[in-house]
């Protein structure tokens, strides 16, 4: 079912667990704070394409954002009500996938693991209520370099043709650096798990790839701020034409939907059900590095009709490249 090796890094290089990468960043959290453990953008070309072959892959992602929400909606980010919010995001995600089979029910099977480390920064215009229900009336900043709660993926993925199939999974660990009372964490400090299943129809000769994947986020409580996110919804697509065996350019769009309000002992602004929606583009430079064939691919997305989100842009850059693979035994000759 898989195809042979060959040297087009695209289609080796595709870590199906790379699509469930996340941002785990408070400075620009619907749910707690205003954004998601799942990172919007990532089911982005070829999410349904699984490695080819067993080996191990690295995927490294640098993520920028920057986004505001206007003083006329308070948020609660580490215990604190506040208003009028600027965040910025300046994230890496380095990720490592193994791939131990190519026929596990008839398709291939990929495990990663992610540790993201950065720098949030937060400005908000107000704090409305503190932690201890301290009433304050001032700006204020916070900004941190930390590292964030680590990501377990699993994903399975099948092929029929040009047709690419994918259900994949991944959890977030609350075991990060998590500062109690901060505006600026990287650290989600809950138990959360999402489920989502991806399809891609890819066209090495016409070199056109129409991808989408759709799941569903479900969160746990934060023990700290005893704040509980509720199910998230995102569903999103994308469409790429590759211009020569070097280049492609795509453009992709993402809708999210909180499906179920926050709740929790320590929720103080309400069910808090978050909306909103992105479009953007991205490009691809498909190169050899030695004997390995690497991807770099850069993305922009734009967000507009936020509700209880923060809304903004975001640019990342995605590196991916095989670390080992096992090439399949020749054979005999006759």
């Amino acid at each position: 079912m898989t195809a042979p090796f060959h040297a087009d890094p695209r289609r080796l290089l595709a870590l199906s667990a790379a699509a469930a990468v996340v941002l785990a960043a408070h400075a620009a959290q619907a749910s707690e704070g205003g954004a998601s453990i799942y990172l919007l953008g990532s089911g982005g070309p070829e999410v349904a394409i699984q490695p080819p072959l067993k080996g191990v892959f690295f995927e490294n992602t640098y993520f920028n954002y920057s986004g505001s929400a206007s003083a006329e909606r308070p948020f609660q980010i580490g215990g604190n009500v506040v208003a009028g919010i600027n965040a910025t995001v300046r994230a890496d995600f380095p990720i490592v996938e193994w791939v131990p089979t190519t026929n596990l029910l008839g398709g291939t099977l990929g495990v990663a693991a992610a540790l993201p480390i950065g720098g949030p920064s937060v400005d908000v215009q107000a704090i409305l209520t503190g932690p201890f229900g301290r009433q304050v009336t001032i700006a204020r900043s916070d900004s941190t370099l930390v590292v964030g709660d680590p990501l377990l993926m699993s994903s399975l993925g099948w092929q029929s043709g040009k047709l690419h199939w994918q259900l994949s999974t991944f959890v977030n660990v609350p075991i990060g650096n998590y500062r109690d009372g901060a505006l600026a964490n990287l650290s989600f400090h809950r138990w959360a798990g999402d489920t989502s299943f991806a399809g891609t129809w890819h066209d090495d000769k016409s070199g056109w790839d129409f991808s989408s994947k759709a799941g569903f986020t479900f969160n746990g409580t934060n023990d700290v701020t005893q704040y509980t996110t509720g199910t998230e919804f995102h569903l999103e697509g994308s469409i790429e034409k590759a211009l020569s065996k070097k280049f492609s350019i795509g453009a992709q769009a993402y809708y999210f939907q909180q499906i179920s309000g926050d709740s929790g002992a320590g929720n103080r602004v309400g069910p808090f059900e978050g909306r909103v929606v992105g479009v953007g583009g991205h490009a691809a430079y498909n190169f050899m590095l030695g004997k390995a064939p690497v991807t770099l691919r850069v993305h922009g997305t734009s967000e507009f009709n936020a509700t209880n989100r923060i809304e903004g842009r975001s640019i990342w850059l995605d590196l991916t490249m095989p670390l080992y693979v096992k090439l399949p035994k020749a054979p005999p000759h006759p």
